[in-house]
């Protein structure tokens, strides 16, 4: 123990002269810990969010009886089923919108409380707790959770307006209820949603015998597996913030790792003193374990802390990206549990192992006693360039294969990872022989000294390189996706929304009257009804939308692929066209045949694929009158209209007279575009910042790499100044050494940016949402960044420089003081 005392002296007395490695190695641990548990705090909250929505009725069998065709089913069934001893639970499900809220429509689950088995629970209040009669009678109660009430901007006991201009009952607080869902009881529910003597399905306690062939021929069992949870749509968006999160976490290690590496190499004196004096390597090994682990400990604790407060700056965002992609609501606020802060500090101490280890590792097979001299370090550098080449190449060949053989979205993340941790990785040995190459040209001394003392510094700087390399190629290849999906998204848009106004009427019988009226109205050019249904196909929901046979779907709905004579076939009921992503996940092309759900139960082939960006379900679309034929359950749910610009105010304010319909429900092409474009841009706001803080943290790293050279560069530059180099010219050649540096890096990650850019759009994005987007190569981002990343480099290298000019003569004389 006493041993183990004087060498923890011993090497703690070295950060009270070398402050600065101190706080790198803090601050890399401290910023990897911070990005990687703000990621996983965001996850987290969405993923337990998710859990209570999927377990508003939980404790029963997920086993349960839905409609084989449209979204309703009749409630004289369920009277039915329960006269024939069948217990099952009528639920009705659907989106309402409240009067003066901005936000999106809430969820509005209406259950029947006398008919929850025992053993079933509502937001966490079991059946047997319930008030009944407070619950049932009017006006009833509308269980409400605490984000949502804070959402809507209400309070306990205030009975909330839709806007349909009908009053709820009064709001209930129930703590455990998902954000974005309100529960009542479903005669009040049925009110609400305009759906009188309808159910969207019965939930039963056990699976029931075989059902009677009229009600089996209208109703089907689905298992608990087969509903399309939140969670499992919303994987693809969750793994890629944790890509990011892990890239950050890599990026912010290697600033640990390169403070740890330059500690090392000048304690080495004081290692080799320690082992002279007959400490153990044992004893020394344990010293710097618990060294390190004072430092993961600290950095951990602050990373933690850290993290919570940027994943509460960044929920606004997420919240949004995850309401824009898939529907989902999230909470306001964070609610972690205490694992989640046990796992932070043990992420940092994890990373700090990872950041020390292969430094030491390194550092053992230097001879003994030449463990001092920077030289030795670097020639020591050569074999450790040439394992970690044969390591690129390795990971290279697994980035081939899971391009050539992969087949979901866990071997395309491995993609992307093998990809940029071989180009970190080979990235030293590229510098060494660009500046191996660049020596042979070189005929003067000070030329020759330039490129052999960048040589000199490359193994100290190549972490810091390294982390830029991969914040510039993340910035490169996310923003070439994120702008080219901009575009893609605008122009299609521009094609899909070229209506000039969008109707949404309260239910099909009035749709049918505003067509109807519109169809006498000459100022309307073209009226476009939507029919809508929901199948499942293979078990995958899926959005039927009825056409009819207009010159504008053929003009302005762009096709991926298609047929010779899509059109027509389409508006003839003899074919169909599928979104890409449906077409990719029922592995089928242009051609072939898609068997249809009961009752026509017909097969009809595929004559287009079109894309549907944004939609987790699959999208079909059908002749209008085929599909009103066969599926009479099909609703009118919207309409379009072409109008000449002069006529447009004054057949809404016709149409708001004629049918009372406000301005929630006649939506302008501009105003629908802009609102997309607004969801668009906070979809990856969150995605945005991650890769911006990435790439701040790769600059920390040059900088503090930079600093912490500062003092050990004096040796390299006094002998300069001796003989006669002025200071200023010897700042110019230190800048230019850095420059030069990080230009070779930011040469080397615009390729592999872009590379990496059409991983995402070719492979991630298929693999996650169905659909794939065109590769697009913007120079002036690329330049953008390339400028960037070398400022970035100035930047880094300005306080050093700064230090140097101030340096007095006697500081580069006292270099010569212990010459021999």
């Amino acid at each position: 123990m006493a041993s183990l005392l004087i060498t923890l002296q011993a090497l703690l007395s070295h950060w009270r002269r070398h402050r600065l490695q101190c706080f790198s190695i803090f601050t890399g641990l401290w910023l990897a810990t911070a990005l990687w548990t703000g990621v996983q705090a965001l996850n987290s909250q969405a993923r337990s969010d998710y859990a209570r929505a999927s377990g508003v009725l939980s404790g029963a069998s997920q086993t349960q009886l839905v409609p084989r065709q449209g979204e309703h089913l009749a409630q004289t069934l369920y009277v039915q089923l329960r006269t024939r001893g069948v217990q099952v639970t009528p639920v009705l499900e659907g989106r309402l919108q409240l009067s003066g809220s901005t936000t999106q429509a809430v969820r509005l689950i209406g259950i029947e409380p006398l008919s929850l088995p025992a053993k079933m629970a509502v937001a966490g209040v079991q059946a047997q707790a319930f008030e009944l009669s407070a619950f049932i009678d009017s006006p009833g109660q509308a269980w409400i959770g605490p984000d949502t009430l804070r959402q809507l901007n209400l309070q306990p006991g205030e009975r909330a307006r839709t806007r349909d201009g009908q009053l709820m009952p009064p709001l209930v607080l129930q703590a455990e209820l998902a954000p974005g869902v309100i529960v009542v009881d479903i005669s009040h529910a049925q009110a609400l949603l305009g759906a009188p003597g309808q159910l969207s399905r019965l939930l039963l306690e056990k699976e029931p015998p075989a059902l009677p062939a009229d009600i089996a021929a209208q109703l089907m069992l689905q298992t608990g597996g087969d509903d399309g949870d939140l969670q499992r749509l919303t994987d693809s968006f969750h793994l890629n913030l944790t890509a990011l999160g892990l890239l950050a976490f890599v990026v912010g290690l290697f600033i640990a790792h390169a403070a740890i590496g330059l500690a090392l190499e000048q304690r080495r004196g004081l290692i080799r003193t320690l082992r002279a004096c007959g400490v153990s390597l044992r004893v020394l090994l344990t010293g710097l374990a618990l060294e390190l682990g004072v430092f993961a400990l600290l950095g951990g604790l602050a990373g933690v802390v850290s993290g919570y407060l940027l994943a509460s700056l960044l929920l606004p965002d997420f919240a949004a990206s995850v309401r824009g992609l898939y529907g989902a609501q999230i909470a306001g606020q964070l609610s972690l549990s205490p694992q989640w802060w046990l796992a932070g500090v043990g992420v940092s101490l994890l990373g700090a192992l990872l950041a020390g280890v292969s430094s030491v590792l390194r550092a053992a097979r230097l001879p003994l006693l030449v463990l001092a001299q920077p030289q030795a370090w670097r020639l020591a550098q050569g074999p450790w360039l040439r394992r970690q080449a044969l390591v690129a190449l390795l990971l290279g060949l697994v980035a081939l294969g899971c391009w050539e053989w992969g087949n979901n979205l866990t071997s395309a993340f491995v993609l992307l990872a093998a990809l940029l941790l071989a180009a970190a990785l080979l990235l030293p040995a590229l510098l060494e022989l660009a500046l191996a190459g660049l020596a042979r040209l070189c005929r003067r001394p000070l030329p020759q000294w330039f490129v052999a003392d960048s040589r000199q510094q490359l193994p100290a700087l190549s972490l810091a390189l390294m982390a830029l390399l991969l914040a510039l190629a993340a910035s490169v290849g996310v923003g070439s996706m994120t702008e080219g999906f901009r575009r893609t998204f605008t122009g299609w848009l521009d094609q899909r929304l070229s209506a000039d106004l969008y109707l949404t009427p309260r239910d099909t019988a009035q749709a049918v009257q505003i067509s109807d009226w519109l169809a006498c109205q000459p100022e309307a050019t073209a009226v476009l009804p939507n029919w809508r249904v929901e199948w499942r196909l293979q078990q995958w929901p899926t959005q039927v939308q009825g056409i009819v046979d207009h010159p504008y779907y053929s003009n302005h709905w762009p096709l991926l692929e298609k047929s010779a004579g899509a059109w027509e076939q389409l508006a003839q009921g003899r074919g169909i066209m599928l979104s890409e992503q449906l077409a990719r996940r029922l592995q089928l092309g242009l051609g072939d045949a898609l068997q249809l759900p009961e009752p026509s139960a017909q097969t009809m082939p595929v004559v287009g694929i079109y894309a549907d960006y944004g939609n987790p379900k699959g999208h079909l679309l059908i002749s209008a009158d085929w599909l009103r034929q066969h599926w009479p359950q099909a609703t009118l749910s919207n309409l379009g209209l072409t109008v000449a610009s002069e006529h447009l105010p004054a057949l809404k304010r016709a149409l708001g007279q004629q049918f009372n319909l406000d301005d929630s429900r006649m939506v302008e092409q501009t105003t629908l575009k802009r609102w997309s474009a607004a969801v668009f841009e906070r979809t990856f706001a969150a995605t945005a910042a991650l890769n911006s803080l990435t790439l701040g943290i790769a600059g920390v790293a040059l900088f503090i790499s930079l600093l912490s050279l500062g003092q050990s560069r004096l040796g390299q530059l006094a002998p300069l100044w001796a003989l006669g180099v002025e200071r200023r010219r010897l700042i110019w050649l230190t800048l230019g050494q850095t420059l030069m540096l990080s230009s070779f890096t930011v040469l080397l990650a615009i390729p592999l940016g872009l590379l990496l850019a059409w991983c995402l759009v070719a492979v991630v994005n298929v693999q996650a949402f169905g659909w794939r987007l065109p590769l697009y190569v913007f120079p002036g981002q690329l330049l953008q960044l390339a400028v960037l990343g070398v400022l970035t480099s100035f930047l880094a290298s300005a306080w050093p420089l700064w230090q140097l000019a101030r340096r007095q003569p006697s500081d580069l004389l006292r270099q010569f003081a212990n010459e021999r």
